[in-house]
C-alpha cells in the first residue's frame, strides 16, 4: 500500500501496521500444562486488510520440525473504548468469548484477555522496523501469579522465505 493511503487511516490504525510483514522467530517455551519447555522456531505472516483497518496475522510454531501450535489473530481498533483489539483463533480450539484488549505503551503493545480458564497477557515490543519481541504470560483462574508461557525475538524476512503449511 502507498503512503498516501495509510495517511488516511487514524493514528491508531497506522500504529497497527508495525505488525505487517513476514517474520521468523526463535522462541523459548516455558514448561506448562499445555506444553513441555524448550525452544521453538516460528513464522508469522501479517497482512493489512480492508485498507489497513485490520491486521490479520498467521502464526506457526515449529518444534522438532513439526507445527506444534498455530493461530490466526485479527487486530483492530475500538475507537469508542480507546483500545486495540485482538481476536485469536488457535489450534487449542478454544473459542474466545471476547477479544484481548490493550494499549500501546511507547513502542510496546500490551493486550490482555480473560476466560474461565484464567487470563492471558501478550506484549509485542518493537525494536525498530525490522524486529520485535513477544512475551506471553498466563494467570490461571484463582491465581494471582503470572506464569511465563512463550517469549521470542522475531526478525523481518522476505515472504518467499516462509515455509508452506
Amino acid at each position: 500500500m502507498n503512503a498516501a493511503f495509510f495517511s488516511s487511516l487514524s493514528a491508531a490504525h497506522q500504529r497497527l501496521q508495525a505488525l505487517v510483514g513476514a517474520w521468523r522467530g526463535e522462541e523459548e517455551v516455558a514448561d506448562t500444562q499445555w506444553a513441555d519447555g524448550g525452544t521453538a522456531t516460528s513464522e508469522v505472516l501479517a497482512e493489512a486488510e480492508f485498507g489497513g483497518l485490520f491486521v490479520v496475522q498467521r502464526y506457526r510454531q515449529r518444534r522438532d520440525g513439526t507445527i506444534s501450535f498455530g493461530s490466526h489473530n485479527v487486530f483492530g481498533v475500538d475507537h469508542q473504548k480507546g483500545v486495540v483489539t485482538m481476536h485469536q483463533f488457535d489450534s487449542m480450539g478454544f473459542v474466545p468469548a471476547s477479544p484481548a484488549t490493550g494499549i500501546w505503551n511507547g513502542s510496546e503493545l500490551v493486550l490482555e484477555r480473560s476466560s474461565p480458564r484464567g487470563a492471558a497477557r501478550v506484549a509485542y515490543g518493537f525494536d525498530g522496523t525490522d524486529a520485535y519481541r513477544m512475551k506471553l504470560h498466563f494467570k490461571p483462574a484463582g491465581s494471582d501469579v503470572w506464569q511465563d508461557m512463550v517469549s521470542g525475538l522475531y526478525r523481518r524476512v522476505a515472504p518467499s522465505e516462509m515455509k508452506a503449511g
